[in-house]
């Protein structure tokens, strides 16, 4: 019976995913004077995502329209701002080599989608009828927009974060 041996080498193991052209660079192509908007944009649906579920909470605490109203407004103004959001996103993503090669940030954009999707699906559902709308499946479908904000937000962090995708050129 033959023994089989292992060699160990002494050279660095490669990526080769680092190895494809382009893959350093990351900085952001949609930018005013060096801000990329994608991460000025995102701030906002994440913010009314949250104010969604408070009207809904406040509305089913208090029983009062103006908190239906209010997470009509929210929801629309999320979903609305979350599609400016996407698309700047969007191009960031086919348009950077660096950010295209990673397989993290197409999870990021699945994830994004899916959020944006459920989005229109909590503002359309609310449109007509919004007071008999946030009981009980308005506030469930806001709680799990949070819940999607978070899984997203969380994903877009660790790419900006830990990998520097997106950033400004001059970081």
């Amino acid at each position: 019976m033959a023994e089989t041996q292992i060699q160990m080498r002494d050279e660095p193991l490669v990526d080769p995913v680092a190895q494809t052209p382009g893959f350093d660079e990351t900085g952001s192509r949609i930018a005013v004077a060096g801000h990329p908007i994608h991460a000025m944009t995102v701030a906002f649906p994440v913010a009314l995502t949250f104010c969604n579920f408070g009207a809904d909470a406040f509305y089913w605490w208090t029983g009062d329209g103006f908190w239906a109203r209010a997470g009509v407004w929210a929801a629309g103004m999320a979903f609305l701002i979350g599609l400016a959001a996407a698309a700047s996103g969007t191009m960031e993503l086919l348009l950077v080599p660096g950010i295209r090669a990673r397989a993290a940030a197409w999870t990021h954009a699945a994830i994004a989608v899916a959020l944006l999707s459920t989005l229109g699906a909590n503002w359309g559902y609310r449109l007509y009828g919004y007071e008999t709308a946030v009981l009980p499946y308005g506030i469930l479908l806001s709680g799990f927009c949070v819940i999607m904000v978070g899984v997203t937000g969380w994903h877009g962090g660790k790419l900006v974060f830990d990998y520097r995708l997106g950033t400004s050129n001059g970081s």
